[in-house]
C-alpha cells in the first residue's frame, strides 16, 4: 500500500503490530449441520451480509474459531470485504478473524478496511483463485490515530452510515413507486369502464405473427453487414431494441413499427421494431393490419405480459415458449383506431413522464451509492 500523508498524531503501522490474526480452517464435512448444533461456521463472502454474517450452517468439531468483536476477512475470491463479527464461531478457510490488540479499535479497522477493499483485492490477483495469506495481512500498511481519535472516527462513521442507509431506502421506496405508475396506467386503460365495452378479437382477425427463425451461426456478424438480427429479449431496451448483432442471410423478417415479442423464456417482454431487421427463433414478430395501431397493440401486450408469462413461462417446455398458435388465438380489445391513436398518444406521454421521473431517481440512488466511499475517504484523512 501507498503510505499517503497522514494528520499530526497519526501513525503508519503494519496490521501484525496491533492486531492478532486467526487464519480460519475448514472442519470435516462430516461435522456440519443445518441445524443449532456446536458453533456457526462461517466459511466465506457468501455468508456476509452489509455489517454483519448471517448464520447458514453450524459445525460440531471447530478447528479455527473467532469472537465477538472480531473483523472477519474474506481472503479467498473474492478477496477483501469485511464484516464484523457478533458471535463465537468457526471460521473456514475463505475467512481470517482479525482480533484488535489495545492500540486499534475493532470498527475503526473494519470501515478502513472496507475502503481500501479493493487495494486488497489486488494482493490476491496473483493466485489462481484469488487469494490471500497471512504474510499479506500481517504486512498490511494501516493508519493509526490516538484511540480517543479512533473512537470518534468510528462513531461518527457509523452515524453518517446510518444517514445514508435511510437516504438509500427512501429513495428505493420512491423509484419502486415510480416503476409500478407503469402497470397502474396500463391497469388504467385495460381494466376501466369504457374497456369493457370494446369489441374484443382474435389477434390472428387484426395482425399477422410472425415467428423468428435463427439464421446460420456463419452469417452472424458484429460489422453491420446485412440487417440488424435480434434474439430475444437480451436485445430489449426500454422500447427500442438495440443491435449488437447483424446478419448477412436473413431468414424471418421484421418490419418498422412491428411489435416484438419474447416467446421463450423469459416469455412476454417486448419493444417495438423501428427499422427493417432480422428476427431469431426466440421473437415473434406481430405486424398491424389495417385499423390497428402499433403503440395500442405495444401497450396491450405490456398489460398483459404478466399473464402471459405465468401461462407460457413453464408450461410444455423446460425453458417456457410461446408459440404461433398461443397468439393468435390470444384475444385483444378493439377500439375504434381514433380511441386507439388517443389511448396510445396519452399512454406514451405518461410512460415518457415516469421514465423522467426513473431516471431522476435512479441518478440521486446513484449519488447515494457513491457516498459511503466519499465518507471513508475524508475519515481516513482526517477531515470528518
Amino acid at each position: 500500500m501507498i503510505k499517503e500523508e497522514v494528520p499530526q498524531g497519526w501513525q503508519w503501522v503494519r496490521l501484525g503490530e496491533v492486531c492478532q490474526l486467526i487464519m480460519g480452517q475448514s472442519p470435516p464435512g462430516s461435522t456440519y449441520t443445518n441445524k443449532p448444533e456446536g458453533l456457526p461456521f462461517f466459511q466465506g463472502k457468501t455468508d456476509f451480509e452489509d455489517c454483519f454474517p448471517t448464520v447458514r450452517v453450524w459445525c460440531t468439531q471447530p478447528i479455527k474459531t473467532s469472537v465477538e468483536g472480531d473483523i472477519l476477512i474474506s481472503v479467498r475470491a473474492p478477496v477483501g470485504p469485511v464484516n464484523m463479527n457478533n458471535l463465537k464461531c468457526c471460521i473456514g478457510r475463505g475467512l481470517a478473524a482479525i482480533r484488535c490488540k489495545d492500540a486499534a479499535i475493532n470498527w475503526f479497522l473494519f470501515w478502513y478496511l472496507r475502503a481500501i477493499e479493493a487495494q486488497i483485492a489486488l494482493l490476491g490477483s496473483g493466485s489462481t483463485f484469488g487469494a490471500i495469506t497471512r504474510d499479506d495481512l500481517i504486512s498490511l500498511i494501516i493508519p493509526l490515530p490516538p484511540i480517543e481519535e479512533q473512537n470518534y472516527i468510528a462513531s461518527k462513521i457509523q452515524e453518517l452510515m446510518q444517514e445514508v442507509e435511510q437516504a438509500r431506502t427512501a429513495c428505493d421506496k420512491r423509484l419502486e413507486a415510480a416503476k409500478s405508475l407503469t402497470a397502474a396506467y396500463l391497469r388504467g386503460v385495460f381494466e376501466s369502464e369504457e374497456a369493457q365495452k370494446w369489441e374484443r378479437k382474435r389477434l390472428a382477425e387484426v395482425c399477422e405473427v410472425i415467428m423468428g427463425q435463427s439464421p446460420p451461426g456463419s452469417t452472424y456478424n458484429k460489422r453491420n453487414i446485412g440487417l440488424p438480427f435480434f434474439q430475444g429479449k437480451i436485445d430489449f431496451a426500454l422500447i427500442f431494441p438495440i443491435p449488437s448483432t447483424w446478419c448477412s442471410e436473413p431468414i424471418k423478417i421484421a418490419q418498422p413499427n412491428d411489435v416484438l415479442i419474447s416467446v421463450r423464456a423469459p416469455v412476454g417482454p417486448t419493444n417495438l421494431a423501428n427499422q427493417k431487421c432480422c428476427i431469431g427463433r426466440g421473437l415473434a414478430a406481430i405486424r398491424s393490419n389495417n385499423g390497428i395501431e402499433p403503440w395500442f397493440v405495444l401497450y396491450f401486450f405490456r398489460f398483459v405480459e404478466r399473464n402471459l408469462s405465468e401461462i407460457y413461462g413453464v408450461r410444455g417446455s423446460t425453458f417456457g415458449a410461446m408459440n404461433k398458435e398461443h397468439l393468435q388465438n390470444l384475444h385483444m380489445p378493439f377500439p375504434t383506431f381514433p380511441e386507439q391513436m388517443r389511448i396510445a398518444n396519452e399512454l406514451k406521454e405518461k410512460m415518457a413522464e415516469v421514465e423522467k421521473l426513473r431516471t431522476a431517481i435512479e441518478k440521486q440512488l446513484e449519488a447515494i451509492n457513491a457516498l459511503p466511499q466519499a465518507i471513508l475517504r475524508k475519515a481516513f484523512r482526517g477531515e470528518l
